[in-house]
């Protein structure tokens, strides 16, 4: 039985690739182990899925003034000892990583112990911790085609980002069941991300009653953001995250409004759900998700709103616009040439296997 060892933690983002990949590694025959933090996102999520986890000291390597940026390198340090000696005793054939910076002494652990190591790239421009990794790394993946050119030419493969089978497999009636709604009006759907957007939020409540003239409404609102003056109102279901049933809840969503992290819109796109797609603004991130966002407007797949100029007045007039062009999105996520990436990972860390 071949052998891999999966990583990547710190956000939502940088495991659920990974789990998306587990059915087809299980498939093959793969015993599957994964390396994360010790108390990040990654272990509930991945000890969830069923897979043996395992957690080293991780550090975060930051471009701002911080006093744990004096300890931090001294974490990684240990995490690279503990992740060297982790597979040491798994000896496994690969090591596939999402990023996040607890993947960086992994990958690095990998090239010590002569483990061919392939990393994954959603996003348009590397990440700092991929960035670090990649000079370890046997491969590198990557979402967009832009991707390529910041990539070293001998390693990188343009696969597109792996997609979570049993997002296709969700029943509309389930989905209208699991929320109270009926057939009488479309559904939008809003993700503001894995802890939700206070500026999404916001313009969705200020414009709620203009919305659910036309359409009825899920909201996802993130931990800890449910509004109690709403509950019970027809026509809106709002939920801190939904799970299990999100695949139901796709199968009937008519439009969607969301942050335009890699993994979600690559999502949309594979579902061909039109959008309207609200990235998070470069002063609260490295801007990776507005280079995303404006890849798929170019492309005809979403319409871009900027979180600094949302309003509730500007949104309800990109919802009608949207859903008023919903088959034209449609016809052009359908022509997008989609990449098969869960195929083209497989084969290639077969390949990588020996």
């Amino acid at each position: 039985m071949k052998k891999i060892v999966m990583t990547g933690g710190g956000t939502a983002g940088h495991v659920t690739p990974n789990l998306a990949l587990l059915p087809y590694l299980k498939e093959a025959g793969f015993e599957v182990h994964y390396i994360g933090s010790y108390t990040g996102i990654e272990k509930k999520l991945v000890e969830h899925a069923g897979v043996t986890y395992y957690g080293i000291s991780s550090g975060k390597l930051r471009r701002y003034h911080d006093w744990k940026n004096f300890t931090d390198p001294f974490r990684v340090i240990k995490g690279f000892s503990e992740a060297n000696q982790l597979l040491k005793h798994l000896q496994p054939d690969i090591v596939f990583s999402k990023g996040g910076f607890v993947s960086v002494p992994v990958v690095m652990a990998a090239a010590r112990q002569h483990v061919p190591a392939i990393i994954h790239e959603s996003d348009m421009t590397p990440g700092l911790a991929n960035k670090l990794a990649i000079p370890f790394a046997s491969k590198v993946c990557c979402n967009f085609p832009e991707t390529m050119k910041y990539l070293p030419a001998g390693k990188a493969m343009h696969t597109g980002s792996p997609i979570r089978k049993e997002l296709f497999s969700g029943s509309k009636e389930a989905g209208l069941s699991f929320t109270g709604f009926n057939n009488e009006k479309p559904v939008i759907l809003i993700m503001g991300g894995s802890i939700g957007s206070k500026f999404i939020n916001n313009a969705v409540w200020s414009s709620l009653d203009t919305l659910l003239q036309d359409f009825q409404i899920v909201h996802l609102v993130g931990k800890g953001n449910i509004n109690n003056d709403l509950t019970g109102k027809t026509g809106y279901q709002q939920y801190e995250f939904i799970s299990e049933q999100l695949n139901d809840v796709f199968a009937m969503t008519d439009l969607m409004i969301s942050r335009a992290g890699a993994n979600s819109i690559s999502e949309i796109l594979a579902l061909k759900i039109p959008n309207i797609l609200i990235p998070l603004s470069a002063a609260a991130s490295r801007g990776d998700q507005i280079l995303n966002a404006e890849s798929y407007e170019k492309q005809g797949f979403s319409t871009v709103l900027q979180e600094e100029e949302l309003t509730g007045d500007i949104l309800v007039k990109s919802v009608k616009d949207v859903y008023k062009r919903r088959d034209e999105i449609k016809e052009k996520m359908a022509s997008s040439h989609l990449l098969d990436a869960n195929t083209t990972i497989m084969n290639l860390i077969s390949e990588l296997c020996g």
